[in-house]
């Protein structure tokens, strides 16, 4: 069973990954959501569904909350005032519009993410994200840490 410090773990361990859309491979390339599945495939094993190819306006161009929809059907819905490490964040850029971006709390102030033009990065969990913060999410079955 995962435990959160294994997903920070494995989040951390692809600082510095570049971003590619829709990519998922360690030191390779990824983005947002490729992070997630890699870390997905460290810490719990194969993917459960395959993902579709999607554009970079995929969210506005539909409308629909398809990322926390597919976030439901494979993790554990939480109260995104409740995130803990290890969780999976969700934001959406505006009011009215579908969450589109991911990332991996880290700590109480931190986050790992990908996003177009920069590396994986672990950044400060400014107002700025916590405004936009829509969802958040864990693993499922995740193991108690021991001390």
């Amino acid at each position: 069973m995962p435990t959160r410090s294994a997903i920070v773990a494995a989040a951390r361990g692809w600082l510095g990954t570049p971003y590619r859309h829709q990519a998922s491979l360690h030191g390779i390339g990824c983005d947002c959501l490729g992070l997630v599945r890699g870390v997905w495939r460290q810490v719990i094993g194969p993917e459960p569904v395959f993902v579709p190819p999607y554009t970079p306006d995929w969210a506005e161009a539909h409308g629909h909350e398809t990322l926390a929809e597919a976030a439901r059907r494979h993790l554990v819905e939480v109260d995104a005032g409740e995130a803990r490490p290890g969780d999976v964040v969700l934001f959406r850029w505006r009011d009215g519009f579908p969450a589109k971006h991911c990332a991996i709390l880290t700590g109480p102030t931190t986050l790992i993410h990908a996003h177009d033009g920069a590396a994986v990065a672990e950044i400060v969990f400014q107002p700025w994200w916590r405004r936009r913060l829509a969802y958040a999410f864990a693993f499922p079955h995740l193991a108690p840490e021991t001390a």
